[in-house]
């Protein structure tokens, strides 16, 4: 079936017809969007406030999106790339400008899409998104989102973020309300002035820690500031992180291409870690015996580990398992390697 000339992947006729009685049929561009309007709610002001909306190629044919533009100053968007192939995904990223505007801001993304089907016609659609947000102007987050940076795996880490308010003389903060398992976070009243009936200047420290048992990979939540104010008793904090290893193994994933049975072919694996250490052994999951490798006790931060590879007598898809075992780190570093066993590789280029 098509929509505007662009065939529906694992969509049947019954799904364009499915939504007669919803007040608006969504178009084909529309149904790519994880969703179509976005309200950041109450923010405070200084806070980092962005959030990533889904772009996803449903469809056969190629799709580009060929311009992102907002309606007001108080919002910026970008996508993550601007070609999306068949079942690629992109993410449009909205960031609403909390420092020089306040209270109530209503702005539009607009997204412009295209693709050109089989016969060579191009169709292009433009998508837009409302973006609403109330910026509180009483409440000031310095800096404006708790931003670790890079975090060692198992090390843990901690950020303190100054929380300012002033206003109602009885206005407090009561606890902090944390959703994910990897991080802890609490509120200290650091200072007060005024108050008694009248307005009041209250200052708070919010400290955050990363866990030493994040894993590995990227952190990016928000916590909510809970606060005695009936009316928005929530005040939203985002929290970013990147944990990664202390020892990395380059490439994680060695390829070994195409290597005839009985062949043998020497690769360089690179491992890195952020201080000098020493590897005891390196040991294959399999019992193939296919890797020979040369091992120096030597403590330091790069090492260059040189495998050498003798095929076995099997044709077909390969992949071997690595633990290496570093001295006195708690966690055994792993990396992998695959190729192909074929008859002949006449022509191929050998492993490095």
């Amino acid at each position: 079936m098509r929509i505007g000339h662009c065939r529906i992947i694992g969509f049947c006729a019954v799904l364009f017809a499915a939504s007669l009685g919803r007040a608006q049929e969504l178009d084909w561009a529309q149904r790519m969007f994880s969703e179509t309007e976005h309200d950041f709610g109450t923010v405070a002001s200084g806070s980092d406030t962005r959030h990533q909306i889904e772009v996803k190629n449903i469809y056969q044919e190629q799709v580009r999106i060929l311009n992102v533009g907002t309606t007001c100053g108080c919002t910026a968007a970008t996508p993550s790339q601007k070609v999306l192939e068949t079942g690629e995904t992109a993410y449009v990223e909205v960031v609403m400008n909390t420092v020089k505007f306040k209270r109530q801001k209503n702005s539009n993304v607009d997204v412009t899409l295209s693709f050109t089907d089989a016969d060579g016609t191009s169709t292009t659609k433009t998508v837009r998104i409302p973006i609403s947000a109330y910026i509180r102007p009483d409440i000031i987050i310095e800096p404006g989102t708790v931003d670790f940076g890079t975090v060692d795996a198992g090390a843990g880490a901690r950020r303190t973020v100054r929380v300012s308010y002033a206003g109602r003389g009885d206005w407090s903060m009561q606890g902090v309300d944390v959703n994910s398992d990897y991080l802890e976070a609490s509120i200290v009243e650091t200072d007060r002035s005024g108050g008694f009936g009248g307005d009041s200047f209250v200052r708070y420290d919010l400290i955050v820690q990363v866990k030493p048992s994040a894993p590995v990979g990227v952190i990016r939540d928000k916590i909510n500031l809970l606060t005695n104010d009936a009316a928005n008793p929530k005040v939203p904090v985002l929290v970013e992180a990147r944990v990664e290893p202390d020892i990395v193994v380059s490439p994680g994933t060695l390829p070994l291409g195409d290597v005839a049975i009985g062949a043998e072919r020497t690769y360089t694996v690179i491992i890195r870690g952020k201080k000098p250490f020493a590897i005891e052994r390196i040991e294959c999951e399999s019992d193939l015996e296919c890797f020979k490798v040369r091992l120096t006790k030597a403590s330091k931060r790069t090492h260059f580990l040189p495998l050498t590879f003798k095929s076995p007598d099997a044709p077909g898809a390969f992949k071997e398992q690595f633990t290496i075992t570093v001295a006195g780190h708690p966690e055994p570093v792993t990396f992998s390697a695959v190729g192909n066993i074929v008859a002949s590789t006449a022509g191929t280029a050998r492993g490095t």
